[in-house]
């Protein structure tokens, strides 16, 4: 298993197959954003329009290769703003349902981390949806819950649900 860094050229050579992880995390139930079914172009267009945030340095995406196939990512998202530059997001940790349970959430939940503290990041920030199996690797990982806010978003079924707020200093 490889893991990543892409540049802005990288994530648009990608761009395919980080659709596909996409679509099949969506098609699997996991409250990434999108409503089920998610389409493949516009799964490719919501990736195409990271890749300025990448060139610009807002926005760090990793990925994991196994077998040559894109099997699991993991962004920080980096604020703009002067009084937040020691802090950053983590957004779309996903791991393909045919790469699951083999620690791939683990290493790149710990890529990012590391790739924070290399940024001078002290304070890491997620939201995951309540009750779902990405829970237990946060809480597993040190991070603490900060507290769910009800009917945050809507699962890609439709149906509103709870999202958990986390936090790490590192």
């Amino acid at each position: 298993m490889i893991v990543t860094r892409l540049d802005e050229a990288q994530l648009l050579d990608r761009i395919e197959e980080l659709a596909d992880l996409l679509v099949d995390t969506v098609q699997d139930g996991a409250s990434v954003g999108f409503l089920a079914p998610l389409d493949r172009t516009a799964a490719m267009a919501w990736w195409k329009e990271r890749a300025a945030g990448v060139g610009a340095g807002r926005l760090a995406v990793w990925v994991a290769q196994e077998g040559g196939r894109t099997v699991g990512t993991v962004s920080l998202d980096f604020p703009d703003k002067p009084n937040s530059r020691h802090r950053a997001e983590l957004v779309k940790l996903m791991v393909h349902r045919d790469a699951r349970g083999r620690g791939l959430g683990r290493r790149l939940l710990t890529t990012a981390e590391q790739a924070a503290i290399g940024a001078g990041v002290t304070l890491l920030h997620l939201d995951t949806e309540t009750d779902s199996l990405a829970e237990r690797l946060y809480d597993s990982a040190g991070w603490t819950r900060a507290g769910v806010i009800p009917d945050y978003a809507a699962s890609p079924a439709g149906v509103l649900r709870p999202t958990t707020i986390y936090y790490k200093y590192l």
